[in-house]
């Protein structure tokens, strides 16, 4: 059986591994959490036998994947999580998240959002995903997504102490490789 697949596959996580961890890091708020999602992401990928002109187009075939999967792990710990909370009669502590895509202050107040709110916002604002792509790769409803990032986003604002842009106006945000950016220097 030919593995033409393989050299992407190589030059994918040579290339582009850390960024991937660090997207799925946004997401999960758990570095060993965002690991298995990259795995997961990578295996069902490249088993899929799909061919890709390039790392770049790769590695936008992950990130969608990664987002599915962890879309997939949020509505079934979310369920478990509630069963236990209401079980406990305890309130969920705050994610502690680290990534070295974002300032310590806003990874902080991610990772006090729900991980359905935190889902919403990350594809929303930092991947400039649609409504309907959101939803989509979520797998819940496109009011379901514009209700996660309202609440999402005026929850950060109350964190950072910031204010939203008037309306009809978008706030552009920039993912930075920090490794790059020392390098420009």
């Amino acid at each position: 059986m030919s593995r033409g697949w393989a050299p992407a596959l190589d030059r994918l996580v040579h290339e582009r591994y850390g960024g991937l961890v660090a997207y799925a890091t946004v997401l999960a708020g758990d570095r060993s959490v965002a690991q298995d999602l990259v795995h997961d992401a990578l295996v069902s990928t490249f088993t899929a036998r799909a061919s890709f002109a390039s790392v770049p187009q790769a590695e936008g075939y992950v990130r969608r994947a990664i987002a599915s999967r962890f879309g997939d792990r949020a509505r079934r710990g979310g369920r478990e999580r509630t069963a236990v909370v209401r079980l406990a009669h305890a309130t969920p502590e705050a994610t502690e998240l680290r990534s070295d895509l974002l300032d310590t202050d806003v990874a902080e107040a991610l990772g006090r959002l729900s991980a359905q709110q935190r889902a919403c916002v990350v594809l929303r604002h930092l991947d400039d995903l649609s409504v309907r792509d959101t939803a989509r790769l979520l797998g819940i409803s496109e009011g379901a997504v514009k209700r996660y990032v309202s609440d999402g986003v005026a929850t950060l604002n109350a964190l950072l102490g910031t204010s939203t842009a008037p309306a009809g106006e978008t706030l552009p945000v920039t993912l930075v490789d920090r490794e790059e950016a020392r390098r420009d220097r």
